[in-house]
């Protein structure tokens, strides 16, 4: 069976209608379709996650907005009523029937809020599959991601009596992975409790070369995610501007010293003010100023030191201008690494895949992932877990509005995770 043509038309329409976390219900609905059709157990809304775990989930008002444009593209009002409230992202079974081992794959599915570029040698725009969402592009690779995980699930329906395979296969489609928001609810569902393999991966991230993948990735970043407002008091910035409470001025003095906190010796440390909006007018004191801020660290313990560091700056900073601080912490996550001895399995695996050229037993990510909450309770309760990066040259870094990567990287993914499940759950 040949799915390649198939896994560019999925890509490409995924590109085509990206969605942000917690909005994926276009995405959603297309994978579950998809799944059904093929003979696939799945599971949507509150089936997959536990709705009060999820982290920066969009206003009311967002989240009707989106779902009526899903509606208006062609997504059922079945389907939208079970996903209703941002509770998206997909979870499938394929039960062989053998008592045998869970096999779990991971793909996440949202978008970037990115305006995607209109450059007339950008791919997307070339070939006519660039973003048709004002504001939202899949600037990380996420939309191969998906599409790989249906090409998976097609292959094992089409060729499950050729290559007869014990135990269960599940694939999560998780949303929400962008800020570090959505894998926590997928977890405390129970979904990763019985799971004793464990794979997922990223196309690009470090590895640049076709052909190329890592087996292991370690140094992943502990990462809260924070919204910050200050609230104050609007005056006449002329008439009485005694009267007012600065809100602006205090967002700017917290902005300039978070990033003065002193770097941790024990390792790397990052932080970063990456959206501030503030004001009403020229002559009106603000009384509004709204910030987004995440930091990072080598470890829990250094992401910790940051974020403590950090509140006490914006508390400072609110009573220095005698305003209101309220502080949402709205996405975060933790340290995690491959299970050795299932990354040696993986070598084995991988090294019979069409395509590859270079095999790394281990990359540092130097960035964060939602995934370790996945992998740690794998591990946790006994299973082997690790994260693939998967090597493609890009025509831009992920996260800018140039993004584009090689679409040969898919079919080598689809291989080695067919290879990986094949050589583990086979019958012996």
């Amino acid at each position: 069976m040949e799915l390649y043509p198939e896994l560019i038309s999925w890509r490409r329409d995924f590109h085509r209608y990206p969605e942000s976390g917690w909005t994926e219900y276009r995405t959603s609905a297309k994978i579950a379709e998809r799944l059904e059709l093929w003979g696939w157990k799945v599971f949507l809304g509150d089936e997959v996650l536990n709705s009060s775990a999820r982290m920066g989930v969009p206003s009311s008002e967002v989240l009707t907005s989106c779902e009526t444009r899903a509606s208006q593209e062609g997504v059922s009002d079945i389907l939208l009523e079970r996903m209703k409230g941002g509770r998206t992202g997909v979870v499938a079974e394929w039960k062989s029937g053998i008592e045998g081992p869970v096999f779990a794959l991971r793909f996440d599915i949202d978008c970037n809020d990115l305006q995607e570029t209109e450059q007339e040698g950008h791919i997307p725009v070339k070939e006519g599959f660039a973003s048709r969402h004002e504001g939202c592009m899949h600037a990380c690779g996420h939309d191969g991601h998906a599409a790989m995980g249906l090409a998976v699930a097609k292959w094992i329906s089409h060729y499950h009596r050729d290559f007869p395979l014990m135990g269960t296969i599940r694939l999560i489609f998780q949303p929400a992975e962008e800020g570090c928001r959505g894998a926590q609810a997928i977890v405390e569902k129970g979904w990763l409790d019985d799971v004793d393999y464990f794979l997922s991966g990223h196309i690009g991230f470090r590895s640049f070369e076709l052909g190329e993948v890592v087996l292991n990735t370690t140094g992943f970043y502990a990462t809260t995610k924070w919204d910050t407002t200050f609230i104050g008091k609007p005056a006449h910035a002329s008439g009485e501007p005694e009267l007012g409470k600065n809100a602006l001025l205090a967002a700017s003095t917290a902005a300039l010293n978070v990033h003065a906190i002193s770097r941790h010796s024990q390792g790397v440390s990052r932080i970063n003010v990456g959206k501030l909006v503030a004001g009403s007018g020229r002559n009106i004191v603000p009384s509004h100023a709204y910030m987004q801020i995440e930091t990072r660290g080598e470890t829990e313990a250094i992401n910790q030191y940051i974020s403590d560091e950090l509140q006490r700056i914006l508390r400072a900073s609110a009573t220095m201008y005698d305003v209101e601080l309220k502080l949402e912490k709205v996405g975060e996550a933790g340290e995690a690494k491959g299970t050795p001895e299932w990354v040696e399995r993986l070598y084995e695996n991988f090294s019979q895949v069409s395509g590859i050229t270079r095999l790394i037993s281990q990359l540092s990510l130097g960035a964060s992932e939602d995934v370790v909450f996945m992998m740690k309770r794998v591990q946790e309760r006994g299973g082997s877990a690790a994260y693939l990066l998967f090597g493609s040259s890009l025509a831009a870094m992920h996260h800018q509005a140039e993004f584009h990567f090689d679409e040969r990287v898919l079919q080598i993914g689809v291989e080695g995770y067919v290879r990986a499940l094949v050589n583990t759950l086979g019958e012996k």
